[in-house]
């Protein structure tokens, strides 16, 4: 399956100014594929080294760090001669060895002709760093997150569709409508199966919603491993306690974090690390409110109003142990959920694309889902879950600031009007 990491990948290589690079993210969003399909395709051969199935490669980094000393010994273990320029070296679970993740320095400094990633699950919460030295400024770093929409769309065959969406988005001209339709299908079925490669392959060769919720069952379990495994033991109920309340907060007409929903009486000094914990991990990410629509965006924001999202769509309605069919026919069952979930949607797809965002409320309660800076303009996103698109947030914003434009994401078909980007849903992945 087509993984956008491959472009970065090729970009890495070929720099004069690259590094060792760490990729991160949470588990189960491709990493070690994603890595070795890069390899198998870029270069002569790959070393691959995992730290979790082979224990003892951890005594390999006890003593001597530096690259002379260490590459005869890979090399010896792999099984095959580590050539400068042509091997791609790949140290997987890095974070189970934190002395090769300080390796990295000198790999930077004194041999900067081996080509070197490591992949990495919870290294923003296994690696202590008051006892290794994290290699600081002599490390490329990237996050993978799970496959967008776009993705999904390719891995299902429909890569003319994808073609057509980016030329409607470009043009604002909309897509024929049984084109519009079929897309929404897609979009629907995305909400279901999420962007977990695993999930995404499995749905793409049987169709069978029931599997793929079984894979995403078994992932959900992983995290909760994790959060015992890579905790601090009087976190681990709180850690738990936070992730487990965050799909119930996305119901609520409000989608602002309450600490108080958690338990009764909760308040942010006992749970924030807990939030920090599952943010670090990859599980959720936090939106934090501008109090001013300035640049840049990151000096104006509130850090005491946020929203959470979880990073798989697939794992939201996992957790909400939703039917396929409520989804694909957006039953009215769920009303209370689709909006808590499309912004969810939205959220992932700004986030693979790179971008940090925030969310914007008025005095008098008006609220724009998103607010992003692109191609140096400050942009309002106003989202809904339906083809009901009376935006009245957006008129005062867009009265208070005066933005260049807004975008309105929704079910409705591309068109521009009035300062306005109507983008459907699915499209999405292209902002």
């Amino acid at each position: 399956m087509y993984r956008n990491i491959i472009d970065f990948l090729e970009t890495w290589k070929k720099s004069e100014y690259r590094k060792p690079l760490i990729l991160q993210g949470a588990r189960q969003v491709g990493k070690t594929y994603s890595i070795l399909e890069f390899g198998r395709t870029h270069y002569e051969n790959v070393a691959y080294f995992n730290f979790e199935t082979n224990p003892k490669l951890n005594e390999t980094f006890e003593g001597n760090i530096s690259p002379d000393y260490l590459i005869p010994i890979l090399s010896h273990i792999a099984g095959q001669t580590i050539v400068s320029e042509k091997t791609l070296i790949v140290f997987d679970e890095v974070q189970l060895c934190e002395r090769a993740l300080t390796s990295l320095k000198y790999f930077c400094e004194d041999a900067p002709g081996y080509h070197l990633i490591v992949a990495g699950s919870l290294l923003g919460v296994a690696v202590n760093r008051a006892r290794f030295s994290f290699p600081v400024g002599k490390a490329d770093m990237k996050t993978l997150y799970p496959m967008n929409l776009e993705e999904f769309m390719l891995a299902m065959g429909e890569n003319v569709l994808v073609e057509k969406i980016r030329k409607c988005f470009a043009s604002d001209t909309p897509l024929p409508p049984a084109l519009h339709d079929a897309a929404m299908l897609l979009y629907r079925q995305y909400l279901i199966v999420g962007g977990m490669p695993e999930c995404v392959m499995q749905f793409a060769e049987t169709k069978n919603y029931t599997l793929v919720r079984h894979t995403q069952d078994t992932i959900l379990a992983s995290y909760l491993n994790d959060m015992s495994k890579y905790n601090n033991l009087n976190e681990i109920k709180k850690t738990r306690l936070a992730y487990d309340n965050i799909t119930v907060q996305l119901s609520q007409k409000n989608t602002r974090f309450q600490y108080k929903l958690i338990k009764k009486g909760g308040r942010a000094s006992e749970f924030e690390n807990a939030i920090e914990w599952l943010r670090l991990s990859g599980i959720v990410s936090q939106v934090y409110r501008a109090e001013q629509i300035k640049k840049p965006l990151e000096n104006y924001r509130d850090i005491d109003a946020f929203k959470i999202y979880v990073s798989d769509l697939g794992l939201l309605c996992a957790k909400k142990n939703l039917a396929a069919n409520d989804i694909l026919y957006m039953v009215e069952e769920i009303n209370d959920f689709k909006g808590g979930m499309t912004e969810n949607y939205v959220n992932v797809q700004l986030t693979i694309n790179g971008y940090t965002t925030c969310y914007w409320e008025s005095p008098r309660g008006a609220e724009i889902d998103f607010v992003i800076q692109r191609n140096g303009r400050l942009i309002p996103i106003e989202v809904k879950s339906a083809d009901n698109t009376k935006a009245k947030s957006l008129k005062v914003y867009t009265e208070t600031y005066n933005p260049d434009y807004a975008i309105k994401l929704s079910a409705k078909n591309f068109g521009f009007e009035d300062g306005k980007k109507t983008v459907p849903l699915y499209a999405a992945f292209c902002i």
